[in-house]
């Protein structure tokens, strides 16, 4: 097999959603080509069993309320291992050019002198439909797909632009959106979106403890209130999403077992 890391190169790698199966063969391949990855903490042991054992593996996640690195710190990490003439991958989950601050790092390699490239990974939100069994878009239902962020780094939700959210002809998808779902509901609908809108709840996509929900907007507080955890967690909501998951009634009688 060839290998495809140059010595001083950089790879930043998209992880997928969890299941190693849904790995790119090129993921893979600089996965096992690798003498150092730089990892999230959302990149689970099946994928990093993949890294050989000779390589070194190095935790660098950021998960909500438990930051191990700031972002200049891993940037000044990729760039040390290159200069020693490393063959490196920063491992990333889903995919590194979606709200993955790839460009950060590779703005901060590329002012070092080191050649960066990157290798896309099957984003949560393509996995979560898939998992429900719908689609993103929809054939005279859903034109239009958002992918929004709605991490609440400060404690407040982010600027938004809600009335654009609000479009009943969009699918939109908001990445770790657990804690964020009562602010979602209340704004889309503020905003002119029907609380019936169908909407999903999505954990651990991909995984074997995988949970993928159905609701509605006006309910979305509910049930993330009630799908309990801390797993990773998409919101969908459009009428593409009607017709998979489990119902919220089943859900909300399951918990109280």
């Amino acid at each position: 097999m060839d290998e495809v890391i140059l010595a001083g190169h950089v790879w930043l790698v998209g992880a997928g959603p969890g299941d190693p199966d849904l790995l790119t063969r090129k993921a893979e391949r600089l996965l096992r080509a690798a003498t150092v990855v730089f990892h999230d903490a959302l990149v689970g042991p099946g994928i990093l069993a993949l890294i050989p054992p000779a390589a070194r593996l190095v935790g660098v996640g950021k998960r909500a309320g438990r930051h191990s690195r700031n972002q200049d710190a891993i940037n000044a990490l990729l760039v040390e291992a290159a200069l020693a003439g490393e063959r490196v991958v920063r491992l990333k989950g889903g995919d590194p050019s979606l709200f993955g601050r790839s460009m950060e790092e590779m703005a901060a390699l590329e002012a070092a002198g080191i050649a960066a490239h990157i290798c896309p990974g099957v984003t949560a939100a393509s996995a979560a439909a898939a998992s429900a069994r719908v689609s993103l878009s929809l054939r005279g239902r859903a034109r239009r797909v958002q992918f929004v962020t709605a991490h609440l780094c400060t404690g407040s939700p982010p600027a938004q632009d809600w009335r654009a959210l609000a479009d009943p002809t969009a699918t939109t998808v908001f990445y770790m959106s657990r804690g964020a779902a009562g602010e979602i509901s209340r704004r889309l609908i503020a905003a002119g979106l029907s609380g019936a809108t169908p909407a999903l709840i999505a954990c651990d996509i991909s995984l074997p403890r995988e949970r993928v929900f159905r609701t509605r907007l006006d309910l979305l507080p509910i049930a993330a209130t009630a799908i309990g955890g801390d797993g990773p967690t998409l919101i969908l909501v459009g009428e593409a999403t009607a017709g998979g998951g489990i119902p919220l009634g089943a859900l909300v009688e399951e918990q109280c077992r």
